[in-house]
């Protein structure tokens, strides 16, 4: 089973997969839609498009990003090369990476290995961060995702070109910000989650400001970069996840969207497609997508993070019960924990003894990240289930 917490996923992602050249896509929109069907083109994964399926239902958010970034990347690389290669795709997108970046750049302060695919596991980990908190995180990383497809479009660009055109990542960035700025400007139904979307367009642009669209409709946007058609699909899909509110595109939204259509040479027949598979996505998937939670972002906070606060508590389970019962001091205070309030040294004292433990823990040290603290709580509730026996004096039991 593949773990991307964990060095070495890339070639089990590639050993596990076994692709086949017969399975290649050579369609670019349809390569194009069944990479939105898993979500990723809104920020939201909810599968991953494989041959052989991957179960994600227990994944970290980082890991399901990471995992369908390399998978898109590798489809591209299929689409225009028309081969499966994992060995020449690996050296291609760190390659890719090295151009799409300066010297100065935080990637090549990244790459600690000459292997094409330890460097690109790192690569994929940093592309798929935020530079925000742990709360901001929960939010800004659905902005994060979509963004993400734009290092796709970059790489096919690299792949078929030999280099990427100059400041092309910076340009369809600044198309991506002209539609969103002027898609919340012409919005029918103003909501709460407005001023949200574009605190989070703002968290996660890497080439330009998103204060600096200066274009007021859409008839004054130079869209005249784009070319290929899933740029054009690309641009059209966030376009509609702007103006979605109420359950819907509302009709007068939809002229915005049949205009832009027609600046991008779209006919009306795939901006209703893509208006419908908007809503259908929404809709469906809205309970689940923190941006639509905004009214209540605490609760959705820790009702998202508990469950992978659990995840990771599960995964490292021997470990933490050992670390654990090495401090009688900790044990005696959990078990303290469960049918009494802990004053506040002992609070702290508790608190001071699980960072330590996370500190040994590779995989929670997210627990020492900025606002981590806030997450000690669940941990702790988490901890009287995995060891029943340490709070029971007559249990001889020792796992």
């Amino acid at each position: 089973m593949i773990n991307p917490s964990i060095h070495g996923w890339i070639d089990k992602y590639f050993a596990e997969q076994k692709h086949k050249e017969d399975e290649i896509v050579i369609d670019e929109v349809e390569f194009y839609e069944a990479t939105r069907k898993t979500g990723f083109i809104f920020g939201h994964i909810v599968a991953v498009d494989t041959i052989i399926p991957i179960d994600i239902d227990n994944w970290l958010p980082i890991e399901i990003s990471k995992i369908s970034l390399l998978n898109t990347l590798f489809k591209v690389h299929c689409l225009v090369t028309k081969k499966v290669d994992s060995v020449k795709f690996t050296s291609d997108c760190v390659a890719f990476y090295k151009s799409l970046n300066p010297k100065s750049s935080s990637i090549f302060k990244i790459l600690s290995s000459n292997s094409n695919v330890q460097n690109l596991e790192e690569i994929i980990h940093t592309r798929v961060q935020t530079n925000e908190d742990i709360f901001s995180k929960n939010f800004s990383h659905v902005i994060t995702n979509a963004l993400s497809f734009i290092d796709v479009l970059a790489f096919k660009k690299f792949l078929e070109l030999g280099e990427i055109p100059e400041k092309y990542s910076n340009k369809i960035e600044e198309i991506v910000i002209g539609i969103v700025s002027i898609s919340l400007k012409v919005k029918t139904g103003k909501s709460v989650h407005d001023e949200l979307l574009q605190k989070l367009f703002e968290s996660s642009v890497r080439y330009n400001k998103f204060s600096n669209a200066s274009s007021k409709n859409i008839e004054e946007l130079d869209l005249s970069y784009l070319n290929d058609e899933i740029e054009k699909l690309y641009i059209v899909d966030l376009a509609g996840i702007s103006l979605w509110s109420d359950e819907k595109v509302e009709n007068e939204e939809r002229y915005f969207m049949f205009k832009l259509g027609e600046n991008l040479a779209i006919k009306d027949e795939q901006i209703i497609k893509n208006i419908d598979f908007i809503n259908y996505f929404i809709t469906k998937y809205k309970s689940e997508i923190p941006y639509f939670n905004f009214s209540n972002p605490v609760k959705h906070f820790y009702d998202t993070t508990t469950e992978s606060v659990g995840v990771l508590i599960n995964r490292n389970k021997k470990r933490l019960i050992k670390e654990i019962r090495q401090s009688k001091e900790l044990m005696y205070l959990l078990a303290k924990s469960t049918h009494k309030d802990l004053d506040k040294e002992e609070k702290k004292k508790v608190k001071k003894q699980l960072l330590d433990i996370c500190k040994t823990v590779p995989s929670l040290t997210i627990f020492l990240l900025p606002g981590g603290a806030l997450l000690l709580p669940i941990l702790i509730k988490f901890i009287p289930r995995m060891l029943p026996s340490a709070f029971n004096e007559n249990s001889n039991e020792d796992e």
